[in-house]
């Protein structure tokens, strides 16, 4: 175990590479991943927050807690009716390691029961960490795991789980999320594209823990995909104050129905039309989502940032934020699945 999660809420299924990688400005790794250098081989340097986006954060955090617990409690509940107290949480590191800890301590609040959560490392265009799966699969029957994931934006992980567990007989590929405006997971609290908050942060709410690694040099042919720790940064950890203060509301969230309806249209024609209309070649470059969008002002180097309205402080505060502090250009846009969407820069453009 390494990284600030507690061993009874997470088995961390990851090699510390900490100290072994150096981390690399934005916009050279934006330069470099254009060029065709995989992003799962860099490390970024960590983002750190202004006063004013840590308050956008902590209002976006209360303002959110009660619906996000109310996802957690809907999704548990799918969870528990499929699997019962047999079910094997497994999250993707590094978004879904908290949302895990949340689905595990829900479901022992509610039912009574503790079941075991792990958390592994998917990448896109590299697949999932073999090594994790066959220690997994050594311990627990296929139709015991569960994935668990954040939130959906395109489906890029959703896919590349089905795409991986074509090799693991038995295991549902279907991911459990709490949001998911794609319409793709298997499992989801509700379809609204709604603030998550730990999506507004970047080690500092998932156990100082980074974004996962991989590069044959450091990662053997028998080790785990790598992840380094962040120690320096435990004194601005949040990561049990986000826990929390979502566990805080589970009492009401239990006998919270949400409502839930599935905009019409497909999710994917909605980025395809994105793409056409701003003439963007490669779909990689268009994230879509709250938590996509998040991701890209955090750690990308952005175009612009679609939003459905200029004047929902109550979603987006965050991002009016971040966007006005980086000098990222927000652009309303009649967004149906979504309420934001990131469009990151072509370095061939800049």
């Amino acid at each position: 175990m390494f990284g600030t999660y507690k061993p009874e809420d997470v088995e961390i299924l990851l090699k510390d590479i900490t100290g072994l990688v150096e981390p690399l400005p934005t916009a050279e790794r934006e330069k470099r991943i254009q060029s065709g250098v995989h992003y799962s081989e860099m490390l970024p340097i960590e983002y750190e927050p202004s006063p004013a986006y840590l308050a956008a954060y902590e209002d976006g955090l209360r303002r959110y807690a009660p619906l996000t617990a109310a996802a957690v409690a809907s999704v548990s509940r799918q969870i528990w009716e499929e699997k019962g107290e047999d079910a094997v949480l497994v999250s993707l590191a590094r978004a879904g390691t908290s949302v895990g800890v949340l689905i595990k301590r829900y479901l022992a609040w509610k039912y009574h029961v503790e079941v075991r959560h792990y958390t592994i490392s998917i990448i896109r265009g590299v697949g999932v960490d073999k090594n994790a799966m066959d220690y997994l699969l050594a311990r627990y029957k296929p139709e015991q795991i569960q994935f668990v994931d954040g939130w959906t934006g395109k489906g890029a992980i959703q896919n590349e789980l089905n795409r991986a567990m074509a090799e693991y007989p038995g295991v549902d590929p279907g991911l459990a999320v709490l949001s998911d405006p794609a319409g793709l997971a298997g499992k989801c609290g509700t379809h609204d594209d709604f603030l998550i908050a730990s999506s507004c942060l970047n080690s500092t709410v998932s156990g100082l823990l980074s974004r996962t690694f991989y590069r044959r040099d450091l990662i053997g042919e028998k080790d785990f995909h790598g992840a380094a720790f962040y120690r320096e940064l435990l004194e601005k950890d949040l990561t049990y104050s986000f826990i929390g203060a979502i566990e805080a509301h589970f009492p009401q969230a239990a006998d919270r129905p949400l409502e839930d309806t599935v905009p019409a249209g497909g999710a994917l024609e909605e980025v395809q039309a994105i793409c056409e209309q701003f003439s963007i070649a490669d779909r990689n470059l268009v994230k879509p989502s709250i938590g996509e969008a998040t991701r890209v002002l955090l750690r990308r180097v952005p175009w612009m940032v679609l939003v459905r309205s200029m004047d929902d402080e109550e979603h987006l505060g965050h991002i009016y934020q971040l966007a006005k502090e980086k000098g990222v250009p927000l652009m309303e846009y009649p967004l149906v699945h979504y309420r934001a969407c990131g469009l990151i820069r072509a370095i061939a453009d800049s």
